[in-house]
């Protein structure tokens, strides 16, 4: 181009001949660039909006990017912007423009009055997936029985071509509310296929949801708002009611109440938990617990499903009278190391060499002591005091021998040892102990006065000691 400076060629339109750059100069121009240039990326729904000021009436806007792909600068040139040519608006549409989400592009933008043309706009750079927002998802409801059915599908359904390439990252938050002038606004997270209840019978409720992406933590646009109008529950007098979980040192038991006074027979069923993730229908893939199937006691052992303490199990039983009518139980949530309650640890006391309390702790659970230390990085506390009137209440040690020192004249001591997981040790006040919902079931109070006979420790004494 000779001496001639890009500042000098900016008002100029640009032509191509014999493969060389040459510009043809039409004058000076009065015409002002577009200002504010801004893009909005909702999914692959890309936006380009801009301001123009000055006050002419026959102009035209036209864009031009280019893209750098791994981050290459060199040879990068610019293109016309498909679909934001010779536009009479202040925004175009260039969706069909942008196919690589995760590289640099460049945009800028000019105004054009016949052969006049503005200097360039400065230049707006994007990175689509960093500024892209999520749209809102696609919503079915259904009144029935009570409750709202709802089925929600990912914000790109049926799209070839995504942003969002992980459907299953998705998670869901809703937002339902009664339809009346004092509403009280109700959040809660939802499966894609969940239902919702503990609604009001016969009432308008209007609810909204919106899309997660938990990779970023990316929070999406909310759907449009819909309204449906919930029925009457039907009672079954024969349901199983108040289902709930026992479970203690990982066994597992399902309890149930029955009002009903006439011949019921159960059957309870399970659910993987990551089945309520997808988007299929899982309702047919429920699977009855060996064991509990066509039963007439109201509590079931389902120890032998928790294959894995890592995932998240549903429970629900249903319940047939006499005349083969059926009625399903609400559903109850289990997670194996959570929902488990920690037991009492096994122990021993009695004195060594009139001086010492040798006090042996054996893991929870008995002869399923194996399954709970896999399972659980367990720490122990004792709590000890006079067997006295005057107790002014508990003294707390972290203990790292298994030999406590008596006092010098005769005086009963009485202890109790409870279990605790590692990572609480660091929350332990002794001073003031409160029990925590981490901690396990106390061992019940000992005395050494209780066992004397001393026995040798098994190699298991003091594994899991506090330090």
């Amino acid at each position: 181009m000779g001496m001639w400076s890009l500042s000098l060629l900016q008002g100029c339109k640009g032509i191509q001949a014999l493969g060389l750059d040459r510009y043809v100069c039409v004058g000076q121009t009065n015409l002002k660039s577009p200002q504010d240039i801004q893009v909005y990326v909702v999914n692959t729904n890309f936006t380009l909006r801009w301001k123009y000021t000055g006050n002419d009436t026959d102009v035209t806007f036209s864009a031009e990017y280019r893209w750098f792909e791994d981050f290459k600068i060199d040879g990068t040139e610019w293109k016309e912007l498909p679909g934001c040519q010779n536009d009479t608006r202040t925004e175009c549409d260039f969706s069909s423009a942008i196919t690589e989400y995760y590289d640099k592009h460049h945009l800028r933008i000019r105004t054009e009055r016949r052969e006049e043309v503005s200097p360039w706009s400065s230049i707006f750079e994007m990175t689509p997936y960093d500024i892209a927002q999520i749209g809102p998802p696609g919503i079915e409801l259904q009144s029935i029985n009570g409750v709202i059915k709802i089925k929600v599908s990912p914000p790109e359904a049926n799209q070839v071509q995504k942003m969002w390439i992980d459907d299953l990252s998705f998670k869901y938050n809703l937002v339902i509310w009664e339809n009346s002038s004092n509403a009280e606004f109700r959040s809660q997270s939802i499966f894609p296929t969940d239902k919702i209840d503990d609604l009001a019978p016969d009432t308008t409720y209007c609810l909204k949801v919106q899309a997660i992406y938990a990779l970023d933590s990316k929070e999406g646009l909310f759907s449009p708002i819909h309204c449906i109008r919930t029925t009457r529950k039907v009672r079954v007098p024969f349901c199983a009611t108040n289902v709930r979980i026992l479970a203690l040192n990982m066994k597992f038991h399902l309890h149930w109440d029955n009002r009903y006074k006439q011949h019921v027979s159960y059957n309870v069923q399970y659910l993987s938990g990551y089945l309520k993730k997808l988007y299929d229908d899982y309702s047919v893939k429920w699977r009855n617990v060996p064991g509990c199937e066509n039963i007439t006691d109201t509590q079931c052992n389902f120890s032998s499903i928790i294959t894995a303490v890592s995932g998240t199990f549903y429970f629900r039983v249903e319940a047939m009278n006499e005349y083969n009518k059926s009625c399903l139980s609400n559903e109850v949530k289990v997670i194996p190391l959570v929902t488990n309650e920690i037991g009492p640890p096994d122990i021993k006391v009695n004195i060594s060499d009139g001086v010492l309390l040798h006090i042996q702790i054996y893991p929870s659970g008995g002869s399923e002591s194996e399954v709970m230390r896999h399972n659980y990085d367990l720490s122990y506390r004792i709590l000890y005091w006079k067997n006295s009137s005057n107790n002014e209440g508990f003294g707390g040690q972290l203990f790292n021998s298994p030999y406590r020192s008596t006092a010098e004249e005769p005086i009963e001591n009485c202890s109790i040892i409870e279990t605790i997981i590692t990572e609480d040790l660091n929350q332990i006040d002794f001073k003031d102990y409160k029990p925590s919902k981490q901690s396990s079931r106390d061992s019940g109070n000992y005395s050494n006065d209780d066992d004397t006979s001393g026995s040798k420790a098994s190699e298991e004494t003091l594994e899991k000691e506090i330090v």
